[in-house]
């Protein structure tokens, strides 16, 4: 059983530990544990119960209700939830905690269940997108260890490549397209998710993959000829973001994409004539 602070209770759920301590005081909404030295802690329970605690929460019913409820009335509360932006991050926070967890069971049967819902396209960009932006976030302030992101990761790529290979494949006559990641970057989610869209859309796939030299792209391209070839970077590439966007130009294609986030926006960055910046994947499939 993982063991949580207050302070990780906040991030995890987004509730304050002031309000917390207010609830748990008031509400007796959990009976923490104590640690050799007294300092309180939180169980995996507790994490759960607070993340259903907060969904009702945000819908606006009083917490003087809801701390009412026994466990299963709180699911069943929850259940009846039906505004879209809090059932949206319903199904971000039951993520969390088998993550933590390494229930992989748990894992594969809540995504199973949202590609019954929202399908594989619904389910990346309305769940796994922001799922993995949270996870990121508290990466950052050590709630989430790096194992627990591979082993999360490698999970969610599983699925989209299964997603991919049940596709049917295109002809050598459609539209082409080369994906990849240069050297030294290995965040290939987002990149997995273009190779299934262009492939559902019938463009046919040419997937280098994690950690590819450009200039085996530049050769490649003169064999292959596609209309498009499209990467991007989380990591500081070898040279720097403008030497890549430079190299990119040098592939033959119609067109070359190079995908910026949010933290490269502001970045002042010169494009050959035949690279464009694009900022999301509407604006290419």
């Amino acid at each position: 059983m993982r063991k949580y602070s207050i302070k990780e209770l906040e991030r995890l759920s987004g509730i304050k530990a002031h309000t917390l301590r207010i609830w748990e005081k008031r509400y007796n909404l959990f009976e923490p544990n104590r640690s050799d030295t007294n300092i309180r802690y939180y169980s995996d329970s507790d994490l759960k119960k607070l993340l259903n605690v907060t969904i009702l929460s945000n819908s606006g019913t009083k917490i003087s209700k809801i701390v009412s409820m026994d466990d299963e009335q709180l699911k069943q509360a929850v259940s009846e939830v039906e505004d879209a932006d809090l059932l949206k991050q319903k199904r971000i926070d039951d993520l969390i905690v088998p993550m933590l967890q390494f229930d992989e069971d748990r894992i594969n049967s809540l995504l199973e269940s949202y590609y019954d819902d929202l399908g594989v396209e619904g389910t990346f960009i309305n769940v796994v997108y922001p799922f993995l932006e949270k996870i990121g976030i508290l990466w950052l302030t050590d709630e989430v260890e790096p194992a627990q992101e591979h082993f999360m990761t490698h999970i969610i790529r599983q699925k989209l490549s299964s997603a991919i290979d049940a596709l049917p494949n295109n002809s050598e006559d459609s539209n082409k397209v080369i994906l990849f990641l240069p050297e030294g970057e290995y965040h290939e989610l987002g990149l997995l998710y273009f190779a299934y869209l262009y492939k559902k859309t019938g463009v046919r796939v040419y997937y280098f993959g994690q950690s590819t030299p450009i200039g085996q792209v530049i050769e490649a391209s003169k064999v292959i000829k596609p209309n498009w070839v499209m990467t991007y970077t989380v990591v500081r590439p070898k040279g720097g973001i403008q030497k890549l966007i430079d190299q990119l130009g040098e592939c033959e294609a119609d067109e070359n994409y190079f995908l910026v986030n949010r933290l490269q926006a502001d970045i002042d960055l010169t494009y050959p004539p035949n690279v464009r910046q694009i900022t999301s994947y509407s604006e290419v499939i």
